[in-house]
């Protein structure tokens, strides 16, 4: 293991977990889209980015939502952050709180993509080439979300 991961993935001296154990990313300003998701340390491929993140995605219909009801600011937080199901349309994944909506939800999209979900683990996300410290993330939001 290199010595910048071990560095972020161990505990310290007294067994404790510090904030900063596991944390591989940061949010900056995106020459793609608004805000995103940079590398902090090099990240190798295979690595899940975001374990501990405890959140999980609920789902909900537009009706559920009152979407329509509802302020347009608050439409634009759902508009701006939901997944769409595949398999039914008329589902919509967002975060339990958007108070406490994690980094992830900040990747922006790309056709190139250097991070894919994983639907299986409750859409955890992983990188599928080694990532240098400095890069932005990127996903294609159509492997996990309907246009």
């Amino acid at each position: 293991m290199r010595e910048d991961i071990a560095e972020i993935t161990s505990r310290n001296k007294d067994g404790r977990k510090l904030p900063h154990i596991g944390v591989f990313t940061r949010l900056r300003k995106s020459t793609i889209h608004g805000i995103g998701v940079f590398a902090i340390v090099d990240i190798p491929k295979g690595t899940y980015v975001f374990e501990g993140d405890k959140s999980k995605v609920v789902w909900f219909t537009e009706e559920e939502i009152q979407l329509s009801t509802l302020p347009q600011v608050v439409q634009d937080i759902y508009k701006d952050f939901y997944i769409k199901s595949i398999g039914d349309s008329k589902k919509y994944g967002c975060p339990d709180i958007f108070n406490n909506m994690p980094i992830s939800w900040y990747l922006n999209k790309s056709k190139n993509p250097n991070m894919a979900c994983d639907k299986k683990k409750d859409y955890d996300f992983y990188a599928i080439d080694d990532i240098k410290a400095g890069d932005e993330l990127t996903v294609d939001y159509s492997t996990y979300s309907a246009p």
